[in-house]
């Protein structure tokens, strides 16, 4: 059925320039956007090895002693390890998660350093990252990684300035400095309880959202039938979905789209998901172009930071401790 397939767009054309191979992808990004809220891309210029390698690199993280992982615990600024039981999704309205999810998570934002303005300033999200100290060469691979996605994030903004009829560089101001989050997930082969999952029913927070093919499948997504269908597998691809400050942005044009994820297999699963959202200043309202007499704005004017704080206080345990 045309609402159960997710739409493959190929970037080839449009990153090597070739003429209206921009205004083509983006009304192909258009319509994934407005129907279904996921899209796959390929020839996407992330060389499959950099990949593969942030994926040991995230197992070789997650085989530590949990003494290890412990050192670098997840702080105020969502910056290092969660361990299993810290977070329950509880921002969604899409099922009514009652247990925590079975997984656990490095989180790596932009690196900094201590003299780095905004850190002095302690301005949220903005802390140093928490590195191993005991992994040869996991910082600067992991790190490689990051790099190479914030470029190739980037490169589609312009796509979503014309799939909105918006100005040449309107999103790109917006993410000067964007808030970015990688992380490094870890589903171990554990029997879940009733109404328990590896994350648990959700929509994304932010604007969008890259998954790399791992190597065992647990990806789950809500079509608009409300039926329940696994991501189907395209190696060498990137899944990309709209998160739900886009929806918002958007006034409900675009789609936020329901997943969740399940390990049913006995393998330890992994996960590297790569969250792009605009800088924590920009002012969230509805789009010129979204919203008409019979559609008025859905939704309060704020600041992306202000909805990001609460989400994360729904979500996490040791945020909500903070809050409280």
């Amino acid at each position: 059925m045309l609402e159960e397939t997710i739409p493959i767009l190929d970037l080839a054309p449009y990153l090597a320039g070739k003429p209206g191979a921009d205004h083509a992808l983006a009304e192909q990004l258009r319509w994934a956007s407005e129907n279904i809220g996921f899209y796959f891309i390929t020839n996407h210029g992330v060389p499959q090895s950099l990949i593969d390698q942030t994926f040991v690199e995230t197992a070789r993280f997650h085989a530590q002693p949990m003494e290890e992982k412990m050192k670098l615990l997840i702080n105020k600024d969502q910056i290092g390890y969660l361990p299993m039981g810290g977070a329950k999704m509880r921002s969604s309205e899409v099922n009514k998660n009652t247990r925590h999810d079975l997984n656990e998570a490095l989180f790596i934002r932009r690196e900094r350093v201590p003299d780095d303005p905004d850190v002095i300033a302690r301005k949220p999200w903005r802390g140093l990252n928490q590195w191993p100290t005991n992994l040869p060469g996991f910082r600067e691979n992991v790190l490689a990684y990051w790099t190479r996605m914030e470029q190739l994030a980037q490169s589609l903004l312009p796509l979503y300035d014309l799939a909105l009829g918006l100005p040449n560089g309107f999103f790109r101001q917006r993410f000067e400095g964007a808030h970015i989050n990688l992380r490094l997930s870890h589903y171990p082969p554990v029997e879940a309880e009733e109404n328990q999952f590896g994350i648990a029913p959700h929509t994304d927070s932010g604007f969008m959202t890259f998954l790399p093919q791992s190597a065992v499948p647990g990806l789950e997504i809500l079509t608009v039938t409300k039926k329940w269908i696994a991501a189907p597998p395209m190696p060498g691809t990137f899944l990309v979905n709209t998160g739900d400050i886009l929806c918002q942005w958007t006034n409900k044009r675009f789609r936020s789209t329901p997943h969740r994820a399940v390990n049913r297999s006995p393998a330890a699963r992994y996960a590297i998901p790569f969250f792009y959202d605009p800088n924590t200043d920009t002012v969230i309202e509805c789009l010129p172009g979204c919203s008409g007499v019979d559609n008025p704005p859905r939704y309060p004017t704020r600041t992306f930071g202000e909805y990001y704080a609460w989400f994360v206080k729904m979500n996490y345990r040791h945020q909500e401790e903070a809050a409280a």
